[in-house]
Formats: structure tokens, C-alpha cells, sequence
């Protein structure tokens, strides 16, 4: 297979890329569509997530690209990014499972971490071995985890005692690793501790009946008297500015996902509006339906705009908190409307999730709300604008 751009990059944005950047999107995409496709309804049906694809999107060198210690080749910020996109294009819960291992989990180790942790603990993130998760998110405290987190790391001798819980927390019953945020009750200050999840205390339950990103198994997670060791904190994490600059490093991936998403319905809109006849022709003869299509591709193709330069402003090293924050809170509004536009050129038969757009509809409502809501996103938007803070 050679490479092409997508056909919803109607601008051609994707043919920046470096060659070698190219080759291995085209591989992604061959083991994407051999590997992922044909199983991905299923498992979003029963909830379930295949683990056998961490092994292979690790082959593909998915995880730890930033990092020295872990990186396969030289790639850039707009890259990843078109990964992401690549990922949620095919499964919005794939690219949630690459975002979680390669930003969250390894980012925490990568800008929290010693020289020793990272080269202990990345390589083995990378190579598929282990998995992580990340546990900010509680069930007191979202969007206001600066200030408000209610999990207690205690000092004791040559270790920590964690005390507290965490929700929604991706990959949780099933990581081998998670990397939880408390706060000191010696300082105040949030540490970052890298914690096994076979640790005594530490359980994870998978939250049921959830109708979003069904594949990625989020859990509640306790944590009574979890004893981790003073190696597993994160040494370089002294206050949450290290979190928020893990969140600085993922936000705009996940503004490339809520595009990949977009694509995904628009994909299967344009497909469907070949196929389905009705008054004795295509649906896509009608101008109706072509209103649909444009609109949808106007969107995709705007927001294929902001994330690009909103990931060369990260390699160039001007990227701030509110530019990847606009990014997001922009993009996953345009992917809220566009899948809608695409899941109603269907009709009733775009609720059969056979039909392969339900799964991007119903998607979409968690991706427009993790990594930040619109409005916390929009808020730090306008302290930009206007040097004014409204969070409170």
C-alpha cells in the first residue's frame, strides 16, 4: 500500500509529513484495517477490550515517541497527531488506549520522572509489557483537580501511604501499572507515585453500563493504605503545574482524536450515501444529503487546520496551555455537530452499529468531555483573552 492522504483531508494536509512519517502511518493503517477493524464493533457491543492489540500498536513504535529513552525514530508533534486521528478514525477507544499509554501514563514518567525511573519504567511502556493507567480524575473532583483532590499521600519512613479514590479511570482494571496524583499531607503539594496494581489496598472495579467508548475499561479505583515505595514517586513532580504540563503535552492529541472521530462518521456517511437508494437513485444524488456531507467536511476540514498548528506550535516550543485548549474545546464541538449531521444522513439505520456510525456518535460525547470539558477549556481561553480569571 503507498501513501495517500485521507479523503476527508480535503486540503491535503497529511502530505506534510515526513517520508518515514508516511510509511509508518501507512502501516498503521494496514494493521488497522486487518487487525482492528474487523473486530471493533464486537467488543464496543460487549464492552470488551482485545488486549492482543497492545503488542501490536507497540510494534508499530505508537508509544513513548516523545521520549529519548523510547522513541523508534524522529517524528513531530503533527505526527503524533495524525495518529491519533489515524487511531479514532478506525476506534475512538483505540486511539483513548494509545493516548493513555503514550501521553498520560509515559508523559507522567517522562516529565515527572528521574533519569532512573524513566529509564526503568518507559522502555517497558513502550515495548507493550506493561500497562498503565492514570489516576487524576475522582469522584469528588474533575475539573477542578488543582485545587480540590481528596486522595492523601503520607509520608512514613522510606515510604508513601496513599488514602483515597479515583473514577473513570481508563485501562483501570486491566493495567499492570497506574500513576495516582495526591496530595501531600505534609505540604499540600501533589505528588505523582508510579503504584502496581497488585499492590495490597489498591483495587479497581469497571464501571458498567457505560454507552461511550465502551472498549476502554474505565474503573473506580480505592486506595487503603496502598504502600509505595519513595522510588516510585515521581522526583521531579513537586506541584500540580507537573501535572498540568503532562495535560499541556495531551490535550491537543485529543483535539486530533475528536477529528479522527469526525472523519470516522464522515466516512461512513459518504460510503452510505453511495449505496442507499431511495426514489430510484442514490441517497447522494439529493441535495439534501449533500448539504449534510459539506457541512460535515467543512468541519473536519477547519479543525484538521487548528490541530495542525496547534502541534507545530508544540515542536516549535510557543504552544500554551490555551492554545491546546482551544484547540480541543473547538475541535470535539465541531465533531458533536458533525457526527450528528453524518449519523442523521442515515436515518433509522443510523442507529445499527453495524452501519458503523452509532459507535462515533455515541463516542463523541466522551470525548467533548474528557482531557478538560469545553467550558474549563474555554475558560482558560478567556483568562487569555481578557487577563481575567472566571473558573469560580
Amino acid at each position: 500500500m503507498s501513501f495517500e492522504p485521507l479523503a476527508a483531508d480535503f486540503y491535503g494536509f497529511e502530505n506534510s509529513l515526513s517520508d518515514r512519517e508516511k510509511d509508518v502511518i501507512v502501516r498503521l493503517r494496514e494493521y488497522l484495517e486487518a487487525e482492528v477493524r474487523p473486530i471493533v464493533n464486537d467488543h464496543w457491543a460487549r464492552a470488551e477490550f482485545p488486549r492482543q492489540i497492545v503488542k501490536g500498536l507497540a510494534d508499530l513504535g505508537l508509544y513513548g515517541m516523545p521520549w529519548e529513552e523510547t522513541r523508534a525514530f524522529e517524528n513531530s508533534a503533527v505526527f503524533r497527531g495524525w495518529v491519533a486521528l489515524e487511531l479514532a478514525r478506525v476506534d475512538a477507544s483505540v486511539a483513548t488506549l494509545v493516548g493513555m499509554q503514550n501521553g498520560l501514563v509515559m508523559g507522567s514518567i517522562g516529565v515527572g520522572g528521574s533519569k532512573q525511573q524513566r529509564e526503568e519504567w518507559l522502555p517497558k511502556l513502550a515495548s507493550g509489557e506493561l500497562l498503565g493507567c492514570f489516576g487524576l480524575t475522582e469522584p469528588l473532583s474533575g475539573s477542578d483537580s488543582a485545587q480540590g483532590l481528596r486522595t492523601v499521600a503520607t509520608r512514613d519512613g522510606d515510604n508513601w501511604v496513599l488514602n483515597g479514590a479515583k473514577r473513570w479511570i481508563g485501562n483501570g482494571t486491566i493495567a499492570d501499572i497506574a500513576i495516582i496524583w495526591a496530595k501531600s499531607a505534609e505540604d499540600g503539594q501533589v505528588k505523582g507515585f508510579i503504584v502496581p496494581t497488585t499492590t495490597p489496598g489498591f483495587t479497581a472495579t469497571k464501571i458498567e453500563n457505560k454507552q461511550a467508548l465502551r472498549i476502554v475499561q474505565n474503573a473506580d479505583i480505592v486506595l487503603e493504605n496502598v504502600v509505595v515505595p519513595e522510588a516510585n514517586r515521581l522526583q521531579n513532580v513537586n506541584s500540580f503545574r507537573e501535572t498540568a504540563a503532562v495535560l499541556r503535552l495531551t490535550r491537543a492529541e485529543v483535539a486530533w482524536a475528536a477529528v479522527g472521530n469526525s472523519i470516522g462518521a464522515y466516512d461512513a456517511a459518504v460510503t452510505y450515501a453511495g449505496e442507499r437508494i431511495q426514489f430510484g437513485k442514490s441517497i447522494g444524488s439529493h441535495q439534501l444529503v449533500q448539504d449534510l456531507l459539506v457541512k460535515s467536511l467543512g468541519n473536519i476540514t477547519s479543525s484538521i487546520g487548528v490541530v495542525t498548528r496547534v502541534s507545530q506550535m508544540l515542536d516549535e516550543g510557543t504552544q500554551r496551555d490555551e492554545h491546546a485548549s482551544l484547540a480541543k474545546a473547538f475541535t470535539t464541538s465541531r465533531m458533536r455537530e458533525t457526527v450528528a449531521w453524518c449519523r442523521e444522513l442515515f436515518g433509522g439505520n443510523g442507529i445499527v452499529l453495524d452501519n458503523d456510525v452509532i459507535r462515533h456518535f455515541a463516542d463523541a460525547e466522551a470525548i467533548y468531555s474528557y482531557e478538560g470539558t469545553r467550558e474549563m477549556n474555554t475558560l482558560i481561553v478567556g483568562r487569555a483573552i481578557t487577563g481575567k480569571a472566571a473558573f469560580v
